[in-house]
């Protein structure tokens, strides 16, 4: 499993691509979605997630609708044309970063290997 410390900066990134390519999802159904995706290698607690759902809603990238299901209340999250805007961004960041993070983890990165 993926530590705490490393999926930190990314987790508002991963819900914002979620979201993108789901047009809309609930807490539960973006935590399952990432536990699949991942192989149950990054989990995320719903301590992480709700707070930048919230966020996200009070920075205007999401909007909510609440839908009963089971007589359970669902909220579903969807992104306005900011959030569109936002994900786009935060996942061409996260890819620079892990681009940038594939080139120090190289084998043979410049420095002959003095750190290894």
């Amino acid at each position: 499993m993926i530590s705490k410390e490393l999926l930190k900066g990314s987790i508002k990134s991963i819900i914002l691509k979620l979201l993108k390519e789901n047009d809309r999802m609930y807490g539960y159904e973006i935590t399952q979605k990432v536990k699949e995706i991942t192989s149950g290698k990054v989990q995320l607690t719903y301590g992480a997630l709700y707070p930048i759902l919230h966020k996200l809603e009070n920075d205007g990238a999401v909007t909510t609708d609440k839908e009963t299901v089971n007589n359970r209340t669902r909220v579903y999250y969807k992104l306005t044309d900011k959030g569109h805007n936002s994900a786009m961004e935060k996942i061409k960041e996260l890819q620079e970063f892990v681009d940038t993070l594939s080139n120090i983890l190289k084998p043979d990165y410049g420095l002959n290997n003095s750190l290894c």
